[in-house]
């Protein structure tokens, strides 16, 4: 086939003279003649252009460029055939674009380059298009009714063309002329419209633009049947719309006001989801088909909604991601708790196990300690730390055991148990779960709750746990339990088992000062409305408020009466009456009135019958002075101070230990009979009880009977027997921690406490010697003046 260039070299040399003008490439756009076409500008070299083009005759080479993304074409980088067009208007927009308006005219083809920099600049030679002569053959009549039938065609079916060009299209009968409109018209590649431009015969330019047409055809009337299926699947899905919201006002007369089938096939496509054991999908399969076959106005039919809509919004196999990183959880938990080294370390410690073996266990921790010494919040810290969600049950005063395992469904007002319910609310299977208070737990005729929770903290049962609402079973095994307490001799026995035992012990002197100073005073600056620059406390106010204020074993008093410090200053503040308040030890005292408790000063010399022991309370440790009176009578013994049965079989063994050892001690061995003797314990309104003032009220009764005054500064501690022997006694780092804030130089402690002195704070081992005592002639030997 003879090629545009060959037709080129052998025409006639007049009609390749060539013309100088500027060029500009288009990206993704081809012109034909008598085009009109509107182009944005952006590039400098095809501003540049079109400024020279207005500058000279307004004429201009418009051809493509061959790669859409080349942003700077070369001469390389363009087609050679393009057409030379006149520039008929500008319009200059912002950030330095044109709008361009440029009329077609003749195919031309680059020849040569005047210069590329700063535009480019070509000489153009026109190219002449080859017509057919007059009159047309059969065969250029049928290519002009064959391509028009199409194009009209085309146009009716495409909505996108405007109706004006099909009289445009009526009016040309110049078979090249057809062909470039058709072309200019249709959405083609850009690379097939170059093709059509390059074809200069036309004849065969006609017949490619004709199967062009096909082609476009053929997608248009694909795009049109699927547009058409669309709408035939919208109108069914209308109709069914339509039938259903008639089914639904008929449901209304009738009093059904849904289908209970319709609800049941939603069920059932959630339950498929679960993807549950058989047991359990089998038994909800049954709910659900008794549930689509129940009226909607049958009152068991809500009761089986509930149940399945809780069940099946259940986290049955949804995990929270765990995080195990050691450096981070040591991080929290020491930003959010200070001291409690124990439990510090005893965490890590577990989540270091738990990165290693990755597996579930039966790891049940509980936290034993006074109230407000960290128990539940570290919990909190622990959940962060790794990540999981935290949910919290308190087990206070709850006496039923349907509150753990939940009240079958069939009951008006059933409801699952806590556990169940908590881990619904977490969103989770794998929470961590505090079970608050657990030496709280009593039972009556509604049952154990205490057996209940047996099940719930062994994973070897919890895999299987089945909650009465449910009565499906339900995997426990992944959700972390701890437990806290106030008193582990509370916690029944079995579940005792259970656990693993964690002290968290009341704060020291030292430790309240830094959890005030560090936490305390600037968590209630933030709640308070204050800062550093309108409120301060002096260090030795804040002593003082510890000391004089407050006498607890963690801090939630001390946080009290510091809000009510704040609240008092921002009071003063807001009135006007100050812009800063500090705090020093007058103000303090005129703010929260006189202090309530007073520092047990020592004595100066020794008393007769006066013995300071030492005990443990719910808020820490306590000095607790013994006194005896002896009186003429019949060997009558009176205890009074609140004491309960221990502490009073504890002073008839002093009283026997004493009359079984009189020679040896120096004492009248019928004093029992001659003498009336009265043990007091001060703070008779506190009720007092346990065995560790057995040393106490045998030294007091000794220095009494002898007459033999005790030590000032000496302070003990421990149980005795029958035969003097001194045993073993808990609570020791409160006790001492009490004796040494009372001024106490030396405790005598059991020697059975001996491995403890390790565990005390450093401040009472620097300033407190230790006697350990086997029995009691040591004890007697150390406490007494001689």
């Amino acid at each position: 086939m003879e090629t545009l260039l060959d037709n080129l070299e052998n025409s006639d040399s007049s009609l390749r003279s060539s013309i100088s003008i500027p060029v500009i490439a288009l990206r993704g756009m081809v012109m034909f003649p008598n085009m009109v076409l509107h182009f944005d500008v952006r590039r400098e070299k095809s501003v540049l252009a079109l400024e020279n083009a207005l500058n000279g005759d307004q004429n201009v080479f418009v051809v493509a460029q061959k790669e859409i993304k080349k942003d700077e074409p070369s001469k390389e980088d363009i087609f050679q055939i393009g057409i030379i067009s006149k520039v008929r208007q500008i319009v200059r927009q912002t950030g330095g674009t044109m709008r361009a308006l440029v009329e077609g005219g003749q195919r031309g083809k680059i020849v040569s380059f005047d210069f590329l920099d700063p535009f480019m600049r070509a000489n153009i030679q026109i190219i002449p298009e080859i017509i057919e002569s007059n009159p047309k053959s059969i065969e250029s009549t049928a290519l002009e009714r064959k391509a028009k039938d199409m194009f009209i065609e085309y146009l009716n079916l495409s909505p996108k063309v405007s109706p004006d060009v099909l009289i445009a299209v009526h009016a040309i009968k110049n078979l090249g002329q057809i062909a470039d409109f058709i072309s200019s018209n249709l959405p083609l590649e850009y690379e097939d419209k170059q093709k059509v431009l390059e074809e200069i015969r036309e004849n065969e330019r006609l017949e490619m633009v004709i199967k062009y047409l096909a082609k476009e055809l053929d997608i248009l009337k694909m795009e049109n049947k699927l547009a058409n299926q669309l709408k035939s699947s919208m109108d069914q899905r209308q109709k069914e719309y339509l039938l259903r919201e008639q089914m639904k006002v008929i449901s209304e007369e009738l009093g059904e006001e849904d289908d209970p089938r319709a609800e049941a096939r939603k069920y059932l496509k959630k339950l498929n989801a679960l993807k549950l054991s058989k047991s359990n999908t089998d038994k909800l399969k049954e709910e659900i088909t008794r549930f689509s076959k129940m009226p909607y106005s049958a009152g068991e039919s809500s009761i089986l909604r509930s149940y399945l809509d809780f069940c099946l919004n259940l986290p049955w196999n949804k995990l929270s991601k765990e995080n195990y990183d050691i450096l981070k959880a040591e991080e929290v938990l020491n930003k959010g708790h200070y001291g409690l080294n124990d439990v510090k370390e005893h965490i890590i410690e577990f989540l270091s196990a738990k990165k290693l073996s990755k597996k579930s266990d039966s790891h049940i921790m509980c936290l034993v300690g006074p109230p407000g010494v960290g128990k539940t919040s570290i919990v909190k810290s622990l959940a962060k730390a790794m990540g999981k969600k935290y949910m919290r049950i308190s087990l206070g005063g709850v006496n039923d055991e349907a509150e753990i395992r939940g009240h079958r469904k069939t009951y008006m007002g059933a409801m699952p148990g806590r556990i169940i319910s908590a881990i619904n609310k977490a969103g989770v299977r794998n929470p961590i779960i505090l079970l608050d208070e657990i030496d709280k737990v009593s039972k009556d005729y509604h049952g154990d709750p205490a057996s209940a929770l047996l099940e719930v903290l062994d994973s070897e049962q919890n895999k299987e746990f089945n909650d009465h609402f449910l009565d499906l079973d339900f995997d426990l095994s992944d959700v972390f339990f701890v437990c806290t307490a106030n008193d582990v001799s509370q916690i029944p026995a079995p579940l005792f088992d259970r656990m693993e035992i964690i002290n968290l012990y009341s704060y020291t002197y030292e430790e309240k000062f830094k959890i005030c100073t560090r936490y305390l005073i600037p968590k209630q600056l933030k709640k308070n409305g204050l800062n550093n620059k309108t409120f301060h406390i002096k260090e030795s106010s804040v002593r003082l408020l510890i000391d004089g204020y407050t006498r607890e074993a963690g801090v939630r008093e001390l946080d009290r009466k510091i809000s009510s410090l704040m609240r008092k200053a921002a009071k003063l503040i807001v009135t006007g009456k100050k812009k800063r308040v500090i705090i020093d030890d007058k103000t303090l005292e005129k703010m929260l009135g006189p202090r309530k408790y007073k520092k047990d000063d020592i004595s100066k010399e020794g008393e007769v019958g006066i013995v300071r022991g030492l005990a443990w309370t719910s808020v820490g440790g306590d000095t607790l002075p013994i006194e005896v009176s002896l009186m003429k009578g019949k060997g009558k013994v009176q205890i009074t101070g609140s004491l309960g049965d221990v502490m009073k079989e504890s002073a008839q063994l002093a009283v026997s230990y004493i009359r079984s050892n009189s020679k040896k001690l120096g004492i009248k061995d019928d004093f029992y009979k001659t003498m009336d003797i009265h043990i007091h314990a001060p703070e008779g309104a506190v009720p007092k009880d346990g065995p560790s003032a057995g040393v106490t009220m045998t030294t007091a009764l000794v220095s009494a009977l002898s007459k033999t005054p005790v030590k000032q500064d000496v302070a003990m501690t421990g149980e005795i027997t029958l035969k003097g022997r001194v045993l073993p006694i808990g609570g020791l780092r409160e006790k001492t921690m009490a004796a040494y804030k009372a001024g106490v130089k030396t405790v005598i402690i059991p020697a059975g406490n001996e491995c403890d002195i390790q565990k005390l704070d450093d401040v009472v081992k620097e300033n407190m010697k230790f006697v350990t005592a086997e029995n009691l002639d040591t004890v007697l030997d150390n406490a007494l003046q001689h």
